[in-house]
């Protein structure tokens, strides 16, 4: 009995610093941006309790666009991150002359500082000197300067390819990793039995490899949701709003208007949307093994 508490206690000394570590960096700042969500923080003295005001406030027709914005953002940058970088896999695990060369370049894009990446598309984007318009221009594509971030829907579509070619590495790599994993042996019995490349990647690479995806999907539509430099480097949310989602705006209203019991509120928000999707995800992925399994 008393070996047993011992071993109890000394579980806890060692479970002590991450308790901590989780109670100061996750579960306080946590509660405190719940606490003043019903606040009209600011930067005066005084602070006042104003119940749930500030989330009546969020739900506009401005915020529902922009609820619909962030949506519609995050579907096609982890839509495009999945599909190239499940290619780029296959293409990288391919026996082709050169392969340790291809995925060494796959790699700069993650590599780089994410800043440096973002001003270099901003750059490559502008209208008057950017390469991207330059080379338009050489071509005859158009008649004149584009200037990428001036619009909005070109703007929009910017962010999205920016976003892409920084997280497309990091998918592409998991999922070789996840495409090596498979028995090589399923490959020969399947080109045995006279199964061609498309076939054998529908029915063992695709099949094999879809734990991975759907955990990466899950990362990434998690990291895309909650991304914040590369809109904000680009264009802070305009033109006119066009790019403005629900992190950007819950900037804005926080740190750009000094509002920090609103800006709390749609942290909130976003903290739930997320928190929903982790609900919905896990309890698909149950039903999937659950099915594997029957």
């Amino acid at each position: 009995m008393i070996k047993s508490r011992s071993n109890m206690i000394f579980a806890w000394l060692l479970l002590a610093p991450a308790i901590i570590y989780v109670l100061i960096i996750v579960a306080w700042p946590l509660v405190e941006t719940f606490r003043l969500s019903f606040t009209d923080a600011s930067l005066k003295k005084v602070t006042n309790y104003v119940g749930w005001r500030n989330y009546s406030k969020i739900y506009t027709d401005t915020f529902f666009e922009v609820i619909t914005r962030t949506f519609t953002w995050t579907f096609f940058s982890v839509l495009f991150k999945m599909v190239i970088g499940t290619f780029g896999a296959v293409l990288l695990n391919a026996a082709v002359p050169g392969r340790n060369l291809f995925r060494i370049l796959t790699m700069p894009p993650w590599i780089v500082p994410m800043a440096i990446g973002i001003f270099m598309w901003g750059w490559m984007y502008n209208g008057q000197f950017g390469m991207i318009s330059g080379l338009l221009q050489r071509f005859g594509l158009v008649d004149g300067p584009v200037a990428f971030l001036a619009y909005g829907r070109p703007a929009y579509w910017a962010t999205i390819v920016t976003d892409v070619w920084i997280g497309v590495p990091m998918v592409t790599i998991y999922f070789l990793a996840a495409i090596q994993s498979i028995p090589k042996d399923l490959y020969e019995a399947a080109w045995t039995d006279g199964a061609n490349r498309w076939t054998r990647f529908r029915r063992i690479t695709v099949p094999l490899m879809m734990p991975a995806v759907i955990t990466m999907s899950m990362l990434s539509l998690i990291a895309t949701f909650n991304s914040f430099d590369i809109i904000w480097i680009l264009t802070q949310g305009g033109p006119s709003g066009s790019t403005t989602t629900m992190i950007i705006d819950t900037y804005q209203t926080a740190i750009g208007s000094k509002k920090y019991g609103e800006g709390a509120a749609r942290a909130v928000v976003i903290c739930l949307f997320l928190s929903a999707f982790c609900v919905a995800y896990f309890r698909i992925t149950r039903r999937i093994a659950a099915t594997d399994q029957a």
